[in-house]
């Protein structure tokens, strides 16, 4: 699973504001847009801002390969149909169009993940949005991050235990049942205890974040992003 990590790539050097920024613009943008044209510019900034992050290419799609997964099964649903000709092409390449497009959003995700902390995306959500709006989003945000690898880490040991004891033998169904129920099952525990973990340590709406500010490359990223934005509206 992608997870910050420290270095002193571009990417790494930015204000987390002007990386969200892009990653507003660029997912307007390509919503927007789907033309080839469009879609292989597209294709290029997704691989300058994985570049500018150091983020290989591949290990970001070994990440998000589930996902993938659904949206390579999404374009042959929408080809079938109910009768004659039975597969609709045209719906198809449609199909294959928008996953892609969702595709280069989640390329795009992985830049801003593998660069910046946790604390510096809480950081900059409850100095944007004020209040406790702002607050509860930038908590929230914050949590997920860091719950997330701690919720996946639990399912790949009960898959490895289920498979110590012979678990592989049973049918695809009965072992998605009882690793589903299981994962469940120790995501409620481990919200019961983060609960109680933030009550012990006197849980604080206002924490002390890291000091934000913005470089003369951050404008810059800011103007791009504020274009991509535009450019969705044309």
């Amino acid at each position: 699973m992608l997870a910050y990590e420290p270095d002193d790539t571009l990417a790494h050097r930015l204000d987390p504001r002007s990386k969200l920024a892009v990653q507003i613009g660029f997912a307007a943008t390509a919503l927007a847009h789907t033309s080839p044209r469009a879609l292989l510019a597209l294709t290029g900034i997704a691989a300058a801002l994985l570049a500018a992050a150091r983020v290989p290419p591949l290990s970001a799609l070994y990440a998000y390969r589930y996902a993938i997964a659904i949206l390579a099964v999404a374009p042959i649903v929408a080809a079938l149909t109910l009768g004659p000709p039975w597969i609709d092409v045209a719906d198809g390449l449609a199909s294959t169009r928008a996953s892609y497009r969702v595709l280069l959003v989640l390329l795009v995700s992985a830049a801003y993940v593998r660069s910046t902390p946790v604390r510096a995306s809480r950081a900059a959500i409850q100095r944007t949005i004020p209040g406790k709006p702002g607050q509860a989003l930038g908590i929230g945000i914050a949590l997920v991050f860091r719950f997330l690898p701690v919720l996946w880490a639990d399912v790949r040991r009960i898959r490895e235990a289920l498979a110590a004891r012979l678990g592989s033998e049973r049918s695809v169904v009965d072992r998605t049942t009882t690793v589903g129920l299981l994962a469940l099952s120790r995501t409620f525990d481990r919200a019961d205890r983060l609960s109680l973990a933030l009550q012990a340590r006197c849980f604080a709406w206002n924490p002390t974040l890291p000091r934000l500010s913005f470089a003369g490359v951050d404008w810059v990223v800011l103007g791009v992003a504020v274009l991509l934005g535009l450019s969705a509206l044309y």
